[in-house]
């Protein structure tokens, strides 16, 4: 599993535009629960599907007016699975 962290701008907070709300319906489209935070989102998702999810986050946001995408993604070490 990963967690990836996203922050969308330009931000207004309370006040997610449409380029913040795009990302997050393409993240839940590809199955991430996403939970919208004060300074970012978050969500879980199967280490396999992270590079899809961050794509369609970065599609979503770019094709609806972000100016600035940060997305970081950390992995959760699993026993027996080497990186």
């Amino acid at each position: 599993m990963h967690h990836v962290e996203f922050t969308i701008e330009p931000f207004i907070e309370g006040r997610p535009g449409p380029h913040v709300l795009a990302a997050i319906e393409a993240a839940e489209t590809l199955g991430a629960s996403v939970e919208v935070g004060p300074f970012g989102s978050t969500c879980t998702v199967e280490a396999a599907l992270t590079p899809e999810v961050v794509a369609a986050i970065t599609r979503a946001a770019l094709t609806n007016g972000a100016t600035h995408i940060s997305v970081h993604v950390s992995g959760h070490s699993q026993p027996g699975v080497s990186r």
